[in-house]
């Protein structure tokens, strides 16, 4: 895809982990696609594996619908560097793994150099982790990244939506995490707007 605005600071990095839930990035993608905010998009090597196994979407697929498509080893990439201005960074899903690469600060990749970068530029830093259930280590760590300034956004669906499947599942949820970037999607049904709370 080409790039919609090649020097706008109107940009999110959208990274995707290994954990399970790769519909989650996808959709995130997806809504994105629709608006002018430019998309850099990093896949990690498990992430291809999950996706292959829980979804029907190919890799090249998912790829065409950023703007940018960066490899996980090129840390040379303009998001490793703090002068490449963005909105931030949405890792959807986020695997423990990568949480812990993060708040440890071992960059061993650019999906963990991208976050590290935001962080420590004072961006927004939206990590959707995916696990349950989490012992005390997992707790310790989501607690010291969020310290750091990262906010954790677990993919818990909103009933109140009353979904009827899964797709509005997963699309109220990626519509929440996009919102706390204050990208406004059409799809997001919010509590005591689009939803009556009569019923």
């Amino acid at each position: 895809m080409a790039s919609k605005t090649t020097d706008s600071p109107e940009r999110l990095i959208v990274g995707i982990s290994g954990a399970s839930g790769a519909a989650l990035g996808i959709r995130v993608l997806q809504l994105l696609s629709t608006t002018s905010v430019e998309t850099h998009l990093v896949v990690s090597k498990a992430a291809a594996l999950t996706i292959q196994s829980e979804t029907d979407y190919t890799i090249d697929a998912i790829r065409a619908l950023a703007d940018q498509v960066h490899t996980a080893k090129d840390i040379s990439a303009s998001i490793a560097s703090g002068s490449f201005r963005t909105k931030g960074m949405i890792i959807a899903p986020c695997s423990i793994k990568t949480m812990s690469e993060i708040c440890s600060g071992v960059t061993s990749n650019l999906m963990s150099r991208a976050a590290d970068v935001v962080l420590k530029e004072r961006r927004k830093l939206v990590l959707m982790l995916r696990e349950s259930p989490l012992h005390a280590g997992h707790l310790k760590t989501a607690l010291e990244i969020t310290n750091m300034g990262a906010i954790i956004s677990p993919p818990v669906p909103a009933f109140y939506t009353k979904p009827e499947s899964v797709e509005d599942v997963v699309t109220q949820i990626a519509t929440r995490a996009l919102d706390l970037f204050d990208i406004e999607c059409t799809e997001l049904k919010r509590w005591g707007v689009d939803v009556d709370l009569s019923s």
